[in-house]
Order: structure tokens, then sequence, then C-alpha cells
């Protein structure tokens, strides 16, 4: 997508980098693949607030993303549109008997024809096994298990390699984050890089535009008083007086937080 030139009026739309949104559809409603939800705006079922700095934002419709590419369907791309609930594009591929929505990758086009199956041809857009893919291959919506949805690079712009296939078992994948990991060869990824490339590049320029995306302000600790976080409270400007925390006095750096039964496929 193209930069969106803005004529600066204060010193922050200076910095201002939007994207222009031309070429997406943004109207769509048809009602099978689009359904109204009440946002939690970070609080649980007894309305505490588990979540900070969320509430607000611009009433949305969800869009249903078919993740589960590796039933065989195909179709014909009708339409690429804008989705306000995730940072990529996504596409409308309607064939003669049902309709769904995907994540659009870079480079997809109008009217081009896609296919989900283990047979499908080597190009973007397409799902297949990680067997039938070649090494090298960058792919986005990996599945983590055979038959299920895709939970791997779904974000804007990023892109997993195909690195190594070990023992007709597993395939090794580079993620964006660098981190080795691996797959069973039977689990589907699309080829391609996620749309909206240029997504990181975004600067809101105003504070107006975080509480349309459902953003609030973010307060330091040491800007509070000690009934509100550990940081807080003291005679002038102080330090916080001990390693970071968070409201609840977990430690925030350094720390490691992963559970360990999730390293067993992870290289590195």
């Amino acid at each position: 997508m193209i930069e969106k030139k803005i004529n600066p009026i204060t010193p922050s739309q200076r910095q201002t980098f939007l994207l222009k949104k031309n070429n997406l559809t943004k109207i769509f409603k048809i009602k099978s693949l689009t359904k109204g939800f009440q946002r939690a705006n970070g609080k649980n079922n007894q309305g505490k607030i588990t979540v900070r700095h969320r509430g607000g934002g611009h009433k949305r419709l969800y869009r249903i993303i078919n993740f589960n590419r590796s039933k065989d369907i195909e179709g014909y791309v009708i339409k690429i549109l804008y989705d306000p609930n995730r940072s990529a594009n996504i596409a409308y591929i309607k064939n003669d008997s049902q309709s769904y929505l995907i994540l659009a990758p870079e480079g997809l086009k109008i009217n081009q024809y896609i296919k989900s199956s283990s047979n499908a041809e080597l190009k973007v857009g397409n799902a297949l096994p990680l067997q039938n893919i070649p090494i090298g291959s960058l792919i986005h919506n990996i599945s983590l298990y055979p038959k299920s949805r895709g939970k791997l690079i779904r974000s804007a712009g990023t892109s997993a390699q195909l690195i190594q296939k070990i023992n007709n078992k597993y395939a090794r994948i580079r993620l964006n984050s660098g981190e080795l990991k691996l797959i069973l060869l039977t689990c589907y990824a699309t080829l391609g890089i996620v749309s909206n490339i240029n997504h990181k590049k975004i600067k809101l320029g105003k504070a107006g535009r975080s509480r349309w995306l459902n953003k609030r302000p973010s307060v330091r600790g040491v800007a509070k008083n000690p009934v509100d976080h550990p940081h807080g409270g003291g005679e002038g400007k102080t330090s916080g007086g001990r390693p970071s925390v968070t409201p609840q006095g977990k430690i925030t750096k350094g720390k490691p937080t992963r559970k360990k039964n999730k390293k067993k496929l992870i290289i590195q």
C-alpha cells in the first residue's frame, strides 16, 4: 500500500506515517462470514481488569477467517479486503458451492485461482503439506498439528522459512523471530509472505488514533501512588527503588515466562 501524505499542523504530525487503503474493499456485508462480538476490554467475567490499557475502541464486525486450509478447497479471489481486527489484509474466495475468507499473502491478485490440496501448484496463496513444499520456501499460516487451523505466522509482513526435512517426519522451520522449530511434515502451510508489509512503519501521530484502536494510555509506575503500584510514591522524582516489576509485584525483566512443556519441539 502507498503512504498517505499529511499536511503537518502539529509537531507529532510530522512523524505520522499512514497507509492508503484505496485499493481495498472496506465494507463487507456477507452475514454468513461476519458476526458481532462484545469486546471484553481487558476485563474478566467478574468485571476485574486483567489486561490494562484497553477500552473505548470503535465498534467492529468480526470477519470469520478460514485458517484451516488442510481441507481440499479451491476458488477464485473476488476481493482483497481491509480487516479492522488484524494487521494483515484478507481475501474473499468464492467457488460454485461455497465462499470463505483467508489471510491475503503479498502479491495475491483478484481473479487468481487458489487451491488447498496436497497436489496444489507451487504458487503464492496455495496451501500444501510441508512435505510437498520445497526447502527454502517462504510460508505463513502454519498449523502445529495435522488437520488443525494455522497458528503461526499470521501478522502483517511476516513469513517463516522451511530450512530442512528430517527423517521424513519433521520439518525444521525458521520463524520470523529467528527461533527454530520442528513441525510435522503432514501439517499444512500457505506459500508466500503475509500482506501489508508496510504495517510496521505506521506511526499514528496522535493519541486519538490509539483510542480508536481500543488502546488506552499507559502510565508509568513511578508516576503513581504507592497504593496503585510497587514503584509509586516517594518525595520528588524517584527511580522506583527496586528492579522493574508489574503492578502485582512480579519481575518483568530477565525472568523466563514460557511454560516448560512448550520447549520440546523448539530447537533454538
